[in-house]
């Protein structure tokens, strides 16, 4: 690792640190201009020379690094990334022993102390996520000690760092024995087709784990179901898996109608009893309206932010117009699934965009109730933004 440069914090900020806030933002530093290569570590001290913690320099959308520490003493060596995963691994270990789900977040970011680095858990392989330059500058330490600490058939990562913070294409694989694709993992007995190998995503988001059974087991029996956005139709398998009457997914993404299929085969499902469209949303509401098509579930869980030939689409500014059009297609006393992973307004910033879409469309609700993320993906209390998940089930009244 380079030398240990002194950054310097505005007194708003350093407050916010030493009580625990791990984020680095651009406009908290003093001394930019000692910046000089991502990966270096940072003695952060207030304006007048007081010890804040100790952090490294690496760029996201969210900021210029992490805090790593607050105790002067602390060492940032292999030592200190085999206690941070020793302790991850421990908050799991219950779920290392949960025969029926084999896929799970075994270290998220700054929630187990380390901003910029996540690791997930696929029957018996791990997949390191590594979000910046800085952090990836680790890799060898944090390799060393992952190793030390965890059994495994194979490691994989996904550099998410290029200079739009995007995925860098590659092969993710790194060390072990290389998976037999697709791997199938399993959630809540639930089969999923999972490739380690194959781009930034996976084919499952295992955040929507607890929103998923609960579809399954509660809402999805003798139902029709609409799935928006549905990428490889998870939430569609779980609902058919629960005994749906029919579900129809929804994408536009040409790869979803394959991947989609995939995942009802591996559940010894029959595709064809159900509907998968390649097509862009916003021109599917147009058609289920003039079909008239309703549904007593539809599942509203887009990206934070997407564009077609036609359309563009934030979460932030057009949400409840998804929503209002989404009503539309819900039968009275059906149930909306509406979710977002959003990490630019809180729960009650979500619920006015409900609250505005019910009233716009002249329509009562009830809700009935709300997920957010799940125990494997743990968060520090200090950062509001790390716990981004909201999921609220919404009955048309």
């Amino acid at each position: 690792m380079s030398e240990m440069i002194s950054l310097q914090i505005k007194r708003k900020d350093a407050g916010k640190i030493k009580s625990g806030f791990p984020l680095l933002r651009k406009e908290a530093i003093v001394n930019p201009h000692v910046l000089k290569k991502e990966g270096q570590l940072l003695r952060l001290v207030t304006e007048s020379g007081e010890f804040l913690g100790t952090g490294y320099y690496g760029k996201q959308n969210k900021g210029y690094g992490w805090v790593l520490t607050t105790n002067e003493r602390e060492k940032i060596d292999e030592s200190f990334f085999i206690n941070k995963l020793s302790q991850a691994l421990a908050y799991r270990s219950s779920f290392f022993q949960n025969l029926s789900t084999t896929a799970f977040r075994v270290f998220n970011g700054e929630g187990d102390g380390i901003g910029g680095l996540t690791i997930e858990y696929f029957e018996g392989y791990y997949v390191i996520n590594w979000y910046s330059e800085g952090i990836y500058a680790f890799k060898d330490l944090i390799l060393s000690a992952l190793k030390k600490v965890v059994q495994y058939k194979g490691l994989y990562e996904k550099k998410r760092f290029d200079q739009q913070g995007q995925y860098i294409e590659d092969d993710d694989f790194v060390d072990g024995e290389r998976a037999q694709f697709p791997l199938i993992i399993k959630e809540n007995d639930v089969n999923f087709a999972t490739y380690l190998n194959d781009g930034a995503m996976v084919g499952i988001f295992l955040d929507q784990r607890n929103v998923r059974e609960r579809i399954k087991d509660h809402y999805a029996k003798n139902k029709t179901v609409l799935n928006l956005f549905s990428y490889t139709g998870a939430f569609s398998v779980s609902a058919a898996v629960g005994g749906a009457s029919k579900t129809t997914s929804v994408d536009v993404a040409n790869r979803s109608l394959s991947k989609t299929i995939e995942q009802f085969s591996v559940n010894q499902l029959d595709h064809e009893a159900h509907d998968i469209i390649v097509e862009d949303v916003f021109h599917y509401f147009k058609y289920a309206k003039r079909k008239e098509f309703t549904y007593d579930l539809v599942i509203l869980d887009p990206p934070s932010f997407a564009r077609s030939k036609k359309f563009r689409f934030s979460v932030a500014k057009d949400y409840q117009k998804l929503l209002e059009d989404t009503i539309d297609l819900t039968n009275d006393n059906g149930v909306i699934v509406a979710s977002t992973n959003y990490s630019g307004f809180d729960m009650k910033k979500f619920k006015t965009f409900i609250d505005g879409a019910f009233k716009a469309k002249g329509e009562r609700y009830k809700i009935l109730e709300e997920y957010k993320l799940p125990k494997d993906f743990k968060t520090n209390s200090h950062f509001k933004e790390g716990n981004y998940l909201k999921v609220v089930f919404i009955q048309k009244a």
